[in-house]
């Protein structure tokens, strides 16, 4: 049962990513030109979403709700900002910047047969195995 939620959730996700734009570069760098063209549709998008998401998350953190799928939550307990922190966030965001994709978006437009993505998600499954293999 968990993977047929689990597919259920992943098609919402896509699907959602999809209809807003998030999946598509040209909308996303539109969003990240302050300087120019600012397109601030996405900022609703991800308005929306945290405000969907603020409440069960909320309640999932003091244990007042558990998931459907009965797997533990394992929520992030870490506030400190380090290096490899700034250093993460930095390259991330250059790279959401230029390609106008994050890991999410990449993988819906690849699969969705959007031409970019057939070039990007390669590259970032190898950014992803570098990382691994030389930053433990």
């Amino acid at each position: 049962m968990m993977i047929v939620g689990g597919a259920l959730a992943g098609l919402l996700f896509g699907f959602g990513l999809l209809i807003s734009g998030l999946a598509h570069p040209d909308k996303v760098q539109g969003f990240l030109d302050l300087a120019g063209q600012w397109d601030p549709s996405l900022a609703f998008v991800m308005g929306g979403a945290i405000a969907v998401a603020i409440i069960p998350f909320s309640l999932a953190k003091k244990n007042k709700i558990q998931p459907v799928s009965g797997v533990k939550m394992e929520l992030p307990t870490r506030t400190d900002v380090d290096k490899k922190l700034l250093i993460g966030s930095a390259l991330f965001g250059v790279g959401w910047g230029l390609a106008g994709y994050c890991p999410g978006p990449a993988l819906v437009s690849f699969g969705a047969g959007i031409d970019m993505a057939w070039w990007f998600v390669p590259a970032m499954l190898v950014g992803a195995l570098v990382q691994r293999l030389f930053f433990k």
